[in-house]
C-alpha cells in the first residue's frame, strides 16, 4: 500500500520531478522556467522515492543532454552526490 500511495502522489508539488520523468516530451525552455518558478526551493527537494530530477532524467532509456546541462547550471554540484531510496 505504501509503495501504490507514493507512486500515485510521487509527483504532486515536483514539478521539476515530473518534467525530467518525462524528459521526452519537456522542452528546455519548460524546464528552465520552472527552474526559476521554485527558486531555491527546488535545491532540497526529492520525491518520495528520494529521487532527485538528475536521478529521474538519467534514469531514462535515453537521457537528454540539453535538460542535464539545464540542471547543472541551475543546481550546486553537491545534489549529484543524493542517494535515492536504493542507494
Amino acid at each position: 500500500e505504501r509503495i501504490c500511495l507514493g507512486l500515485s502522489t510521487r509527483f504532486h508539488g515536483h514539478s521539476i520531478h515530473y518534467m525530467c520523468y518525462h524528459a521526452s516530451a519537456t522542452k528546455v525552455e519548460d524546464l528552465i522556467q520552472a527552474l526559476m518558478d521554485q527558486g531555491e526551493t527546488r535545491l532540497l527537494t526529492v520525491d518520495a522515492f528520494g529521487m532527485t530530477p538528475f536521478h529521474l532524467l538519467c534514469s531514462s532509456v535515453e537521457p537528454r543532454k540539453d535538460l542535464l546541462q539545464v540542471l547543472v547550471t541551475y543546481y550546486p554540484p553537491n545534489v549529484l552526490r543524493y542517494k535515492d531510496a536504493n542507494g
